[in-house]
């Protein structure tokens, strides 16, 4: 798997194969696909979104926004895109992510209530912050020799 400049065919790729549980989400967090499309279109083109290309298949889009403490991030997939080499690469990824938001913590969110979303943030390095207007906050601290 690599990380690349997303372009906005990757995006409307990843949304034609767009998974289930991304769709169910984006449902849970009072959005819906075309909300979550749009927003990530709108960081695409600030230059603040990644393609992750497993082969030459794009199967999933992280963007991210800073704000005064933290970058916050936004994310679509397809089924496919989840599985143990996936997180891995995310691990090594979501740092590079954070140096290029200027070693802010990093805030992902989740809505629904999943085992495996809470042990792969903890795997890839994020701490669990409770509940934020409905969704579990989960941190990724700023990274130490940043």
């Amino acid at each position: 798997m690599r990380a690349r400049a997303a372009t906005v065919g990757d995006l409307e790729d990843v949304f034609r194969g767009l998974s289930k549980r991304m769709s169910d989400e984006y449902v849970a967090a009072g959005k819906d696909s075309k909300s979550a499309y749009d927003n990530l279109m709108m960081n695409l083109k600030e230059g603040r979104a990644h393609a992750l290309v497993e082969g030459d298949r794009t199967v999933a889009i992280i963007a991210w926004h800073e704000h005064a403490d933290a970058a916050d991030t936004l994310f679509a997939a397809q089924e496919d895109f989840f599985n143990a080499a996936t997180v891995r690469f995310c691990k090594r990824h979501i740092r590079h992510v954070q140096a290029l938001a200027g070693n802010l913590p990093i805030h992902s969110r989740s809505w629904l209530d999943r085992p495996e979303v809470a042990k792969w943030f903890r795997v890839i390095g994020y701490v669990d912050r409770g509940r934020e207007n409905g969704a579990t906050l989960f941190e990724l601290p700023p990274a130490a020799n940043g």
